[in-house]
């Protein structure tokens, strides 16, 4: 006795096509993805909370590693979201233990100041950048937006 393995004709081992697609794995690929951007997608940002002003210049690219130095109204700086114990005068040597045994000069320091800010804060920062050999600063503001 022989047991049938397909419908219709054919001999005892002839098995039917399936042309239905495994989109299993797909899916498993995806999901996979989404969690990892999910995850990186926070740390790309800086959350230091600042009212930027209003720029017009064309934005320029960013650097693969940038530095964000935020300076808040109450005058508080930070270097990315770590706060600098010293103030404004310490951010050109916190700046210097970050970026090990690369020259200061070749690195791009983008300045994040809050609109109310108090020049005096802002200026001792670009001197401390200044002492400590940091030349190529790039001020940030928001992008004007069309009425």
């Amino acid at each position: 006795m022989a047991a049938k393995l397909s419908g219709g004709g054919g001999g005892k081992y002839a098995i039917e096509q399936n042309s239905e697609i495994n989109v299993t794995p797909f899916v498993d690929i995806m999901l996979v993805l989404l969690i990892i951007f999910m995850v990186a997608a926070p740390l790309a940002t800086v959350s230091v909370v600042v009212k930027l002003p209003v720029a017009v210049a064309k934005p320029q690219e960013n650097p693969p590693k940038p530095f964000f130095v935020s300076i808040q109204a109450d005058s508080r700086v930070y270097i990315g979201d770590n706060e600098i114990q010293e103030g404004p005068d310490g951010v050109g040597t916190a700046l210097l233990g970050l970026i090990g045994n690369k020259t200061p000069s070749d690195e791009r320091i983008f300045i994040r100041s809050d609109q109310t800010t108090r020049y005096g804060d802002f200026m001792q920062v670009m001197n401390s950048l200044q002492d400590s050999g940091f030349y190529s600063v790039a001020l940030v503001g928001e992008e004007q937006t069309t009425k």
